[in-house]
Formats: structure tokens, sequence, C-alpha cells
């Protein structure tokens, strides 16, 4: 899978206020620290009892589609809840990464009631869309990649020239600059081919959702911006995939 990682454009991003991004930051971040996935919380145990905690967890907390559609009322909450639970380490430092890159721009463009309603609405359809799609399946989706794919498409329409630096294998992961109008868009067929590969029982990674996400912020932010695109330039990254433990 490729892999496409933002510029620096520290400067834009100190200066760019984004209450809403910083606090989803600090809530993902803090939810995962008290949590078994860490590994951090002696509560928890270690080995065998820590892994049993953290499927308890998973189970608890995560979207489980076969219980989604039972007509479970506890159920229905668990896209929303999914969204602040992380599988691993690298799982939540990928997405904050993306979330602190793409989410003070897309905020300031937005507004923040806009932009926490895109994030929360296309994040929980994004996980709804997967389950509906996977309704048979008793693994755990957990993870905000959803939610972070719903801001890759808004900024597409926001920013569709910002320009994106990517590692890319077949350039020998020498840096390129491309506009976000070819590299997102890449990004999304990537995902489409990945979802169309997937085997039964679930993948590793819910590249639908990536998909629906995308596509919920894309128009998204299409309706709240009348259909006149934007086209200030800004650099933004490409989301790691969603993990299901």
């Amino acid at each position: 899978m490729i892999r496409n990682w933002t510029a620096a454009a520290a400067g834009a991003l100190r200066t760019t206020p984004a209450p809403v991004t910083r606090t989803l930051i600090v809530l993902c971040c803090l939810v995962f620290l008290v949590g078994p996935a860490s590994g951090l919380h002696p509560a928890h145990g270690s080995g065998e009892e820590l892994l049993a905690a953290q499927r308890d967890y998973f189970r608890r907390w995560g979207v489980i589609p076969a219980d989604l559609f039972d007509g479970s009322p506890a159920a229905v909450l668990t896209p929303a809840t999914a969204l602040f639970v992380h599988g691993s380490w690298v799982h939540l430092l990928g997405n904050m990464l993306f979330l602190h890159v793409f989410g003070p721009l897309t905020e300031a463009r937005m507004g923040r009631v806009r932009f926490a309603l895109c994030y929360a609405g296309c994040g929980y359809l994004a996980l709804l869309g997967y389950a509906a799609a996977n309704a048979g399946s008793e693994r755990s989706l957990v993870g905000a990649s959803g939610a972070i794919s719903a801001l890759l498409g808004a900024f597409l329409f926001l920013f569709p020239r910002g320009r994106v630096t990517s590692l890319l294998p077949f350039t020998f992961f020498v840096p390129v600059r491309l506009p976000a109008w070819a590299v997102l868009p890449f990004w999304a067929a990537l995902q489409w081919a990945a979802a169309g590969r997937t085997p039964e029982g679930g993948p590793g990674v819910a590249h639908l959702a990536h998909l629906v996400g995308f596509a919920l912020g894309f128009g998204c932010a299409w309706v709240w911006r009348g259909g006149a695109t934007t086209v200030k330039s800004a650099p933004a990254p490409a989301p790691e995939g969603e993990n299901q433990p």
C-alpha cells in the first residue's frame, strides 16, 4: 500500500486555530492510554490476561457487525464509541498524525460546528456502512480512520490544488510533491481495489469504511460550500488503514 506523508507546513499548522481538532486528538489519546490496548495499566494484567482484557474491551466499545443489526439498542451506539478506540500504538499514532495535519486546515475552512458534524457523522456512517456490508462478521471494528477519511474527502474538495508530499515505492521513496486532486483520488482507488480483495470474515484494514467516509466527506464539503470549490493550496497527508483487532 502506498503511504502518503505530508510536508512540514509547521508554520501554517501553528497559526491555525483548531480547538475541535485538538480536543479530538486529546480524547483519542486519553481513551487509548487508560484502555488495555496501550498495555500501560497494571490493572489489565499481562500476557493472556491482557489479551483477554483487550478482546473484551474491543467487543464492548467497538462495532461488531453481527450484533449491530440484531436489534440491540446498545449496539447502535458502538459506531460512535468505536471512533475513539484504537487497536495499537501504530494505529493510534498514525491516525492522530493525519488528524493533526488535516484537521486544522479543514476545520478553519468548514467552521468548528460543521467540522465536528462532518467528522462524527461521516465517521459513524462509514463504520455503519462497513458493518452493513459485513453483517455476519463477529470481528470488532475500531478506530477513527473512517472519520479521517472523511476529512480527506472534504480536503480534496476544499483544497484540490493543495500540494501533497508523498513517498512512493515506484519513485524509490524519493519525496514527490503532487496536487491533492492527483494523490487523493489515487488513494481512494487503492482502497477500492483492496476492498475488492477482502477475504470472507473481515480484513485487518476496513477499506470499505475508508471509501464510505471519503465519499461522505467530499459530499459534505460540496453541500456546505454550495458546490463552489476552494482553490487555496495547502499540504495534507493520506490516512492510515483502520485496524480490526
